[in-house]
Order: structure tokens, then sequence, then C-alpha cells
């Protein structure tokens, strides 16, 4: 029982991230229909900036809570200025092409972005410092549950439930449903839409922002190639979930992590990646619109 409880967590913490990035690719697709496939960079980015940040004010001696509360805020502003430049640079001026236009440029932004990062650090793995402390009174339970698992579950729910209460009672989060609803009509009622789209690339940047540093100060290693593989899994989540689907993406998102964990426990952690987007293949065989979509009348 202890060994299922510690999968357990260990995939709803897991999950937890990937949800958190799941609803950057989720928000962006229901508004414009578009794939961000530069998401993961904007994750890796956020990152190396808590990175930074953290690096800096260890050497200056800050408490550690202290230095991870900082690295969380920076790291939301600055992958939040990178999520707002790339939709105004490969998104903005593609927006009435044909929807193989921007697609291309998604993936040219990521490769972009990967490269960019990869020569100003480095290629090799950095270390990250662990920057979430043992708590004494977890060690009732810290044989299936560690301080940082609760750490990342915690504020990931936090955010979500923030998100939620955003979309659902705020004057922005009702013109973004408007917008995903039918654009040309939210626009004739008075919807700033290049502002909710702007807005939109913001909060998901952010949101990747905090899964970065959140793993990157579990796993205690940043790389410049994180993104990529943490995307595809996001990406794959969001469908799990159905895309374009908020509830969906979080579901996706924990299904992924308890998927992976489970898998890995009692199969082989060999095959981690593999138990992943197996999962994905089945969705979309029996439900192609994910697990909270819809399926969309096509006209004809």
């Amino acid at each position: 029982m202890e060994y299922f409880l510690q999968l357990f967590f260990g995939g709803l913490s897991r999950g937890s991230v990937y949800a958190l990035i799941a609803l950057g690719y989720t928000m962006v697709y229901g508004i414009i229909e578009l794939i961000n496939f530069a998401h993961g960079e904007i994750y890796m980015i956020g990152a190396f900036m808590g990175l930074i940040v953290a690096g800096v004010l260890t050497t200056l001696g800050w408490p550690v809570l202290s230095i991870l509360a900082i690295a969380l805020v920076v790291s939301v502003l600055y992958s939040a200025a990178y999520g707002y430049t790339v939709e105004k640079i490969a998104y903005k001026p593609l927006r009435s092409a044909p929807r193989l236009a921007p697609l291309i440029s998604a993936i040219g932004m990521s490769i972009l972005l990967q490269n960019y990062i990869m020569l100003a650090q480095t290629p090799d793995f950095l270390p990250f410092p662990r920057l979430i402390p043992e708590l004494a009174f977890m060690d009732a339970v810290s044989n299936y549950l560690g301080t940082s698992d609760l750490f990342i579950i915690a504020t990931s729910l936090v955010v979500m439930i923030a998100l939620t209460f955003f979309i659902k009672f705020t004057r922005m989060g009702k013109a973004m449903r408007a917008t995903a609803q039918n654009r040309k009509m939210a626009m004739l009622v008075g919807v700033n839409v290049d502002q909710v789209i702007s807005v939109t690339f913001i909060i998901g940047s952010s949101l990747a922002a905090v899964g970065g540093v959140l793993i990157a100060a579990h796993v205690g290693q940043i790389n410049f190639a994180i993104g990529f593989l943490a995307g595809i899994k996001a990406f794959t989540a969001a469908v799990l979930g159905g895309i374009g689907s908020i509830p969906g993406a979080v579901l996706g998102g924990l299904v992924l992590g308890w998927a992976e964990s489970f898998a890995t426990g009692y199969i082989s952690s060999d095959y981690e990646d593999v138990f992943a987007f197996l999962l994905l293949v089945v969705i979309l065989i029996f439900r192609p619109a994910g697990l909270l979509g819809k399926q969309r009348a096509q006209k004809v």
C-alpha cells in the first residue's frame, strides 16, 4: 500500500505540472485555434530565469523560501514578456494566413528559442538549487509523499483555482470566453480581441514558468532541452483531456501523470515516454475529442 501511495502522489505531482503547461496550450487553442509549439520553450526559459535569480540570491544569503518566492515572481514576469513577444512577432502577422503558416512559425520559434538558450547558457545540464525545504511535520508520510511533491501539488492547485475564478468572474475572463466562442461576434460587441489574445499568451506563459521553476527545484538540474519533452507531454495532456477545454487540460495532465507513474512503477521505467504516447494513441482512436472535449460539427 505504501508503494501504491508513493506512485499515486508522485503521479499527482507530475500531473499537476503537466496540467499547468497544458493550460497554456488549451487556452491559446481555444482562443485562436493555434497549437503554440513554442510553449515548452517558454517553460524552459522560466526555469532558467529561476536558476539565475536563485543563484544570485543564494550568494547573498537569503532564506530559501524567500528565494523560491522571488524566483517564481521574476520567472513569471520574464516568461510572460516572452509569451507576449512571441505572439506579436510569430503569430499576429499570420492571423489571416492559411493555418499551416502559423504552425510552421510556431515550430520555427521553438527551434529558435532552444538554440538561443543553448548558446546563451550551455548545452550541458546545470545544477538547480533545492529551494523547497524539508518540513518536520512531513516525516510521518515521507515514505510516500515528499515535501517538494506536496508543495508542487498545493501551488498548482492554488494557481488553477485562481485561473478558474479569473476566467469566470472577471471582465477579461468573460471577454476570453466570448472570443473563444465566436471571435467575430465578440469584436462586434466591442471586445478588444487583440488584447484578449495577448492576455491569453501572457497567462499561459506565466503558468508554464511556475511549472518550470517547481520542477527544476524538485529535480535539481536544468538543461536547454527540457522544454521540448515537457511541451510534448503537456500537449499530449491537453489533447487527452480535450484540446480547448480548461477542465480537460487539468484532467488530462493528472491522468497522464498517474499513467506514467504507475506504468513505470509496476512495469518498467525504461518505457516511460512510450506509455504516455500510447495512452494518447488509444484516446485518439476511441475518443478523438478527448475525455471532456466535444465533437465539433463540420460545415459542408
